[in-house]
């Protein structure tokens, strides 16, 4: 896009269409004792320099490009195919808005619609909505969703799931004079089956597991399902999309909602975003779903065309019954997804989960084998996993950053009674070489 700045004659214009002789005639209603005075604004730099100066700014940060990056834990590192930046890229998607008048947005439409279809058969689930903001808010919404479909009031989730996701899901609920319970884990990072149990009530509402988990292992919900619909409850599951690959689905497993960060698909590591929070429902809660749906029909000409078959937002039902205030959803990022997810198809979205498997396992195997370090080598993973040390996380961290590797998450940040445990990750982006570096660094701590 070109920046076209206003000319001399376009400013007078303007003053005078307005009914006065100066842009200082504008600023008479503010009191001249809070108006800023100086603001040291250094002249304007030539592109040339410009761009010298943000390239000096930008080598003070380091990215995975330059360091190698063991660090999950929400936010992965994978091999994003060229094409999809590109197609990004587009003027038509980059600059494009919320659809406020749909139907005229064609191509916005059917990019939802692939969208969704994806997720839809990704999940197992039926309908998939037009996305989220990240993978905390739609966990937060899921919460949500299921107190206004059981008329319940508490939700219960496993403390295995990721601490900043069960923070924002805190917020939510306490606005709303909600409660939360959470129910532990054993030390394989696997929920405690029997402190669920007792939870387990007729008041509860919603039951929220992560698998992966937030620890990275694996967990087996045989019965679940069966326990918490017994109890008039509904099951929302998390899940790292890219793991749906290998593992099974949370329809397989018989979640009512599905939820989760598809930073994975095709997105960029960065401070937080932006990220994209995908949420997908069976056809009985199509209805209460919060934000959008898009869908596929006929025209009076018999022409495919695509139209917004549900809104649940304030704009376009009764405030009392809105499902959701999301204005604008994360359109770019669902449609970086649906590009990723289309161009490695299923054959590829299996063998990058395969990778992953492969790349974690090796690395877990090799580092339970040091002396001074411990890594449960039975609990079923995906790409990350726990490691104890018996010294000081710190101390390992501080070591292995002089050496250009970070070395992972310090466990102890969210569960205290962790000391000196931490989370490693290792994505098909690893290869031999880097993983016995890593190993051989950590040997030497």
């Amino acid at each position: 896009m070109h920046y076209h700045p206003l000319t001399s004659d376009d400013r007078q214009q303007m003053l005078e269409a307005i009914g006065v002789k100066s842009f200082e005639d504008l600023l008479k209603a503010i009191p001249t004792q809070i108006r800023a005075r100086d603001l040291k604004v250094p002249e304007a730099l030539s592109e040339m320099e410009l761009r010298r100066q943000m390239e000096a700014v930008g080598k003070s940060n380091r990215s995975t490009k330059s360091i190698l990056s063991f660090i999950g834990g929400g936010s992965y590192e994978h091999f994003i195919p060229a094409a999809v930046g590109q197609l990004m890229s587009r003027n038509e998607f980059y600059t494009a808005y919320t659809p406020y008048q749909p139907e005229a947005s064609q191509g916005t439409l059917q990019a939802i619609f692939e969208y969704q279809s994806l997720i839809a058969e990704l999940t197992g689930l039926d309908v998939s909505n037009a996305s989220h903001y990240d993978g905390a808010t739609s966990l937060a919404e899921a919460g949500l969703l299921a107190l206004r479909q059981t008329g319940k009031r508490k939700l219960v989730v496993a403390r295995s799931v990721h601490p900043d996701y069960r923070q924002v899901l805190r917020t939510y609920l306490e606005a709303a004079d909600l409660t939360l319970e959470e129910f532990g884990f054993e030390k394989n990072g696997k929920f405690k089956r029997e402190e669920f149990q007792e939870l387990l009530t007729d008041e509860i509402g919603a039951v929220l597991f992560q698998t992966p988990n937030f620890l990275g292992a694996v967990e087996d919900l045989t019965g679940i399902a069966e326990e918490v619909h017994a109890r008039g409850a509904l099951l929302i599951l998390a899940a790292n999309p890219l793991s749906l690959g290998v593992l099974r689905s949370p329809g397989e497993w018989g979640a009512d909602i599905a939820v989760g960060e598809g930073q994975v698909l095709g997105l960029a590591m960065g401070f937080g975003g932006p990220y994209l929070g995908y949420f997908a429902v069976t056809r009985e809660l199509m209805r209460k779903i919060p934000g959008r749906l898009a869908g596929m029909t006929m025209d009076r000409e018999g022409k495919r065309a695509f139209v917004l078959t549900l809104q649940a937002r304030e704009q376009h039902i009764r405030r009392e019954k809105a499902a959701s205030n999301i204005c604008t959803n994360e359109g770019l990022c669902a449609l970086g997804a649906c590009i990723y997810l289309t161009l490695l198809g299923k054959q590829g979205i299996r063998e990058t989960g395969e990778l992953n498997l492969d790349r974690a396992h090796y690395l877990r195997e090799k580092i339970s084998s040091l002396k001074g370090f411990r890594a449960d080598c039975e609990t079923p993973i995906f790409n990350e996993f726990m490691v104890f040390a018996k010294k000081p996380f710190s101390e390992i961290q501080s070591r292995l950053i002089s050496q250009g590797i970070l070395a992972g998450i310090d466990l102890s940040r969210y569960y205290p009674e962790m000391k000196n445990a931490f989370l490693v990750c290792a994505t098909e982006t690893k290869i031999q070489e880097e993983l016995d570096q890593f190993v051989k660094a950590l040997s030497q701590c």
